[in-house]
């Protein structure tokens, strides 16, 4: 049976023949985003043109490359912000360069739709001038920045109040929204004021053409009888000191012989380091950096158990976190902390601590590192769940029907 039924469908009738896209993407180099990097290789099965602007990221410096019949456009940023003045310098100069490249784009390949994908919500400041020449904008909702700010600084000030005017905007410009998940779509449709047939679900699954499970490489377990995998950002808002705790609770209390391997980089990568160290934990936790492909296929397919510890609160709540279905598609049992979404991907795949509660986690993490067969159980049904639902293929459709309306 073909793993991708669907896109191969759509490389056959191609639907979007004849059309012109163009991406915008600020936050992360292509094909580094994996979501957007699915969204052009079925743009381009589809038959249109497509054409990206992003950023530089380590391993994406050149300006431009063509990859799989993508036009990508990367332009340098400042080092990451931090505070009022360092997001206005990376925000300012991403919209200029957005800007003079969407110029560019539309000089040598000509464009009819932008899709503007956030964080920030400032994309639409883009669109806006080439909506008067009868361009479309399709804005592609990542994330839900005003609880992303309320979750990063735990208040509801002036700045927050500008996030919720900017999202307005980006709403009210966009002809066509696509929403990660039924939650996004809830926001899309009572804060934006959008039309239930102009936003689409299209949520973020995984390629199993491109998630290849490999031979378990013991080296990651730095001699330890258990494994524990966590792949993600690095970043304050992740919940990683949460599992340190956790963490130092299985290893020092409960004295366990367990390895935690974390893979991803971020602005928190030193400081979670020397956390760990302070916990007395640099002996049983790996932090890998940004790494390869390979060496993450290796942490996911030598993990007994992976975690994700993201806070509660109402921005993890409503988002789905693409660690959690990739760890499915890796058929590996999962614990998190209890959220809606994450726990309508996940399903019987994951056990859910309570709340923020460090001490749960540990009894979650130690159950199943005491139970191969349920183990097992949990990790099956977290694959067949994204054969069936989840992954990239069963997402192709709504992507096409988004821009099939778009073009009404």
């Amino acid at each position: 049976m073909a793993i991708t039924p669907r896109l191969d469908d759509v490389r056959v009738a191609q639907p979007l023949a004849g059309r012109k896209v163009l991406i915008i993407v600020e936050n992360l180099p292509l094909p580094f985003d994996r979501r957007v990097w699915h969204e052009c290789r079925t743009l381009t099965a589809a038959g249109a043109q497509v054409a990206v602007i992003c950023p530089t990221g380590k391993g994406y410096e050149a300006r431009y490359e063509e990859i799989e019949g993508v036009h990508i456009y990367r332009h340098p940023l400042p080092l990451d912000a931090k505070g009022a003045a360092g997001y206005l310098l990376e925000y300012g100069a991403a919209l200029w360069h957005e800007f003079r490249l969407a110029i560019k784009v539309a000089r040598k390949h000509g464009f009819d739709t932008i899709q503007g994908c956030n964080p920030p919500d400032l994309i639409f400041l883009i669109a806006k001038p080439f909506k008067l020449f009868g361009k479309r904008y399709i804005f592609d909702h990542h994330d839900i920045n005003p609880e992303l700010y309320e979750a990063k600084f735990n208040r509801r000030d002036f700045f927050w109040r500008l996030m919720v005017m900017f999202e307005r905007m980006n709403f009210r410009t966009a002809d066509v929204v696509i929403s990660t998940n039924n939650s996004y779509r809830d926001i899309a449709l009572s804060r934006g004021k959008k039309k239930p047939e102009d936003v689409f679900v299209v949520r973020s699954g995984p390629d199993l053409t491109r998630l290849n499970v490999v031979q378990p490489n013991p080296a990651w377990r730095n001699g330890r009888k258990h494994m524990v995998g966590y792949v993600g950002v690095m970043g304050d808002q992740e919940g990683l000191d949460l599992l340190l705790e956790s963490a130092a609770d299985i290893i020092h209390n409960r004295k366990r012989d367990v390895q935690f391997v974390l893979v991803g980089g971020g602005p928190a990568l030193d400081s979670l380091k020397s956390l760990a160290q302070e916990m007395g934990l640099s002996d049983h936790v790996t932090f890998t950096g940004r790494a390869p492909d390979h060496d993450l296929f290796e942490v996911l397919s030598s993990a007994d158990v992976c975690v994700n510890p993201d806070r509660v609160n109402p921005m993890n709540d409503k988002s789905t976190m693409n660690k959690i279905l990739e760890y499915m598609a890796f058929s590996k049992p999962i614990v998190q902390f209890e959220v809606s979404e994450g726990r309508f991907s996940a399903q019987e795949a994951s056990l859910y601590a309570r709340p923020n509660d460090t001490a749960d986690m540990a009894d979650k993490i130690v159950l199943l590192l005491d139970d191969p067969e349920k183990r097992k159980a949990m990790g099956e049904f977290g694959r067949k769940r994204v054969q069936a639902e989840l992954s990239w293929d069963h997402q192709v459709d709504t992507l096409i029907a988004a821009y099939q309306r778009a073009a009404k």
